[in-house]
């Protein structure tokens, strides 16, 4: 009898060792996941904003990308760092209320700036003659100014007690209860996902085919378009944004099927490790666009290079930069 206490005992101890280890790893996990966030999309805006030779317009929603991506890293990622430790929520209702808001707001932003940036690329390719003067730089600002105000309006229910959060012990992160409030996250889901994927599909589609036509040889008889749609065409940009969306979807795609599995069969995944791999997975990202940016935009390493040579060389970054002569497509 004693023998099997000790045994018991010492089962008990090693399954404490174990919780205590799990623990440890995923806070640590999402530490480090928090601080990569936020050193990288702080590197990225600094890039941008540094940055004073010519610039694509496309820049100003990157930059938008960046600052959503700043703000997960700096408001959502650090909260969930110690209820990972304890497995409890210590914070209180009304700031998980505002976590939860703030995942969906930014999250809409997200989107929205996926569909503005393959109605850019849409209109390089679509009108190359005019595309200068029709995506200007005021007008991109403007519509990133509405973004933000649009989504932050369309989210705020969940703020005003119409809907509540609940903390996932499994994640470790409030998120909102869209089940309490159906017609309300059918809206939602219409007016972010709907024009969204429409645009990103439709635009992203044309451009391929048009790239297709231009390497097949099809005749175009106006050679001026024709030379035009070459050069835009040719422009790296198109392939970086439809990585940056892709990479997006491809994050939260597991998330939401588990989500849309529960939602028809009724029945909840019970896997906690999946679980918290599968939502993590999705926040992981707001890293990989400055993995895309500076392997597949020459324009943002230029940019980066300028930039580590102002930090290091000071004033003189910028004219070290010139005398060098640092390329584009280098």
């Amino acid at each position: 009898m004693r023998g099997a206490t000790m045994h018991l005992q010492g089962l008990s101890h090693l399954q404490v060792y174990d919780s205590t280890l799990e623990a440890l790893t995923k806070s640590g996990l999402i530490l480090v996941l928090g601080v990569a966030i936020v050193a990288s999309n702080i590197l990225i805006i600094a890039t941008f904003l540094n940055f004073r030779g010519p610039s694509e317009v496309i820049n100003y929603y990157l930059l938008s990308l960046a600052v959503a991506d700043l703000l997960c890293g700096l408001l959502i990622v650090p909260l969930s760092v110690y209820p990972a430790l304890t497995g409890e929520w210590i914070y209180g209702d009304i700031l998980c209320r505002f976590i939860g808001y703030l995942e969906v707001t930014l999250w809409s932003v997200t989107v929205y700036t996926f569909m503005w940036i393959s109605v850019d690329r849409y209109l390089a390719v679509r009108k190359p003659l005019r595309y200068e003067t029709v995506q200007t730089k005021t007008r991109c600002q403007c519509w990133m100014a509405f973004t933000w105000i649009s989504a932050a309006m369309l989210c705020c229910p969940p703020l005003l007690g119409f809907n509540k959060a609940q903390f996932d012990e499994e994640a470790y992160v409030c998120m909102l209860k869209w089940g309490s409030m159906t017609a309300y996250s059918a809206t939602l889901a219409i007016l972010v996902l709907g024009p969204s994927v429409i645009s990103i599909v439709h635009n992203y589609g044309y451009i391929f085919v048009m790239m297709r036509r231009l390497k097949s040889g099809a005749p175009i008889h106006d050679k001026e378009y024709a030379t035009a749609l070459a050069e835009n065409l040719a422009n790296p940009s198109h392939t970086m944004s439809f990585a940056l969306i892709f990479s997006f979807w491809l994050s939260w795609s597991p998330l939401i099927v588990v989500k849309f599995y529960e939602g028809v069969t009724g029945d909840v995944f019970q896997n906690p490790l999946v679980h918290f791999g599968i939502v993590w997975f999705g926040v992981l990202n707001s890293l990989w666009k400055f993995i895309i940016l500076t392997g597949m935009s020459p324009h943002f390493r230029l940019a980066l290079r300028i930039f580590c040579l102002t930090i290091c060389c000071r004033t003189k970054g910028r004219l070290q930069a010139e005398l060098i002569g640092l390329d584009p497509d280098d």
